[in-house]
């Protein structure tokens, strides 16, 4: 199912979410470009505030392995790993908030 189109505001969350590369990779001292994860779907009001930036790796590549585990299809081995989702969300809104000086 397609999600409903983002706001004027949550794109630029989502770009500035986006904008700190993967979390998981950070995390481990590395800089990757990231993907958006939307923890909660796409279609629900405020959805696209519930977001997270893994690399494609560990978004959606489908490996679960000694180097990384991917978020699809292994939430909860992902979870285990790197922290829940929620945990990782808001370390996200911190970083987000401090690069915006807010």
């Amino acid at each position: 199912m397609k999600g409903r189109t983002p706001t004027a505001d949550e794109k630029r969350w989502m770009n500035d979410v986006a904008s700190l590369g993967c979390i998981v990779c950070r995390k481990e001292g590395k800089r990757t470009p990231a993907e958006i994860h939307h923890i909660d779907g796409k279609t629900k009001t405020g959805a696209h505030y519930h977001i997270l930036p893994p690399c494609y790796f560990h978004h959606r590549e489908g490996s679960s392995n000694p180097l990384f585990i991917s978020r699809h299809p292994f939430k909860r081995r992902f979870e285990e790993r790197y922290g829940t989702e929620m945990d990782l969300m808001f370390e996200v809104e911190q970083l987000v908030l401090e690069a915006r000086g807010e």
